[in-house]
């Protein structure tokens, strides 16, 4: 079942409100010694999170399926981009992150329980059953914090932005388990930022045809222009608009470009798994994401939801060209930063 973005939180008799979890949306089977643990999009994870499937096996009922996230937490919230390092072909890499970073279950519904199929179950009875089947639940295995209470929920949404979640969660009590429906609503902080155009990727169709994104940029207080991630939502005339346009600052742009040298550290950036404009993608290896430098004169306002470290959690929305924006003005302060919540209650950090 899924979500359908709504800008404000959903008001009145019949709803339930939980925390919007920033991981790794997952199903998990268990029947009684096999536990089976499957992303959204039917992949199995359990090979990424081995440390899931021995404590899921100790806290579940012997046959049931959740539905859930699968997250890490730290002592500064949630790391999605731990997350994002577990996605890797060496199962010693992935057992040595295990080790240093553990992940977690968080359950937000129960699809079936022994042998009863409760998808056609109001999400309330769901919810009351899930309570009891993890009353014992250990870390890493928790249940999502829900409530009825529309103000606790505008509470959640602004003091679990620090902590690295995403919004609010907002289901009715009374709808049954829909797969491929957008039932609930979701409701996630939106804010705006002029970045630097430092740089852009080719769309897929290949160099020289299209832009794909354009590559962001803020300056920190010591004056280095960071990569805070890209813009991507242009029709296919603007793209092709794009290719034109930018082309004037494509020229000599190398020149005292303040990224000149990740051409050189893009092969240590894919073995580490650090985040830059030339790396590869952990999602498909054989994704061309090289890229072409601009020079550092433009100015773009994009619509952002929240900032994980110092990048944008998702790409972000462009909204317009700034001209009236110096690129040495769009620095870090510009951005809202919320005080971090404690996790300590559900997680005991």
């Amino acid at each position: 079942m899924l979500a359908k973005l709504t800008e404000a939180i959903p008001i009145g008799d019949g709803w339930l409100y939980e925390p919007k979890w920033d991981g790794f949306r997952a199903l998990v089977f268990r029947d009684g010694d096999e536990t089976f643990i499957q992303s959204r999009d039917l992949k199995p994870l359990d090979r990424y999170f081995p440390e899931l499937p021995p404590a899921l096996r100790a806290t579940l009922p012997q046959r049931c399926i959740l539905d859930g996230e699968v997250v890490i937490a730290g002592p500064h919230g949630l790391d999605f981009d731990s997350l994002l390092l577990r996605i890797h072909p060496a199962a010693s890499r992935v057992k040595m992150l295990a080790a240093q970073t553990p992940a977690s279950y968080v359950a937000w519904d129960l699809l079936a329980l022994d042998d009863r199929d409760l998808r056609a179950v109001p999400l309330g009875e769901r919810r009351a059953l899930l309570e009891q089947a993890l009353a014992g639940a250990q870390p890493p295995v928790h249940l999502t914090p829900s409530t009825s209470d529309p103000s606790v929920a505008a509470d959640w949404f602004n003091r679990f932005e620090g902590a690295g979640l995403d919004g609010v969660v907002a289901k009715r009590s009374k709808d049954p388990y829909m797969p491929a429906k957008r039932g609930w609503a979701k409701i996630k902080h939106a804010r705006t930022a002029d970045c630097v155009v430092a740089g852009f990727r080719w769309h897929k169709n290949g160099p020289g045809t299209l832009v794909g994104s354009l590559l962001l940029g803020l300056y920190d207080d010591t004056g280095r222009l960071n990569s805070v991630g890209i813009t991507a939502s242009f029709t296919m005339d603007k793209r092709a608009q794009l290719v034109e346009e930018l082309a004037p600052l494509r020229a000599n742009a190398l020149d005292g470009h303040p990224w000149a040298e990740w051409a050189e550290w893009e092969a240590a950036a894919r073995e580490s798994g650090q985040r830059m404009p030339g790396a590869t993608s952990r999602w498909n290896r054989d994704r061309d994401l090289t890229w072409e430098p601009l020079r550092v004169e433009r100015v773009c306002e994009v619509a952002y939801d929240h900032l994980q470290g110092d990048r944008f959690r998702h790409a972000t929305t462009f909204l317009r060209w700034r001209p009236d924006k110096a690129p040495a003005d769009c620095r870090y302060d510009q951005l809202e930063s919320s005080t971090p919540f404690e996790l300590k209650a559900i997680f005991g950090l």
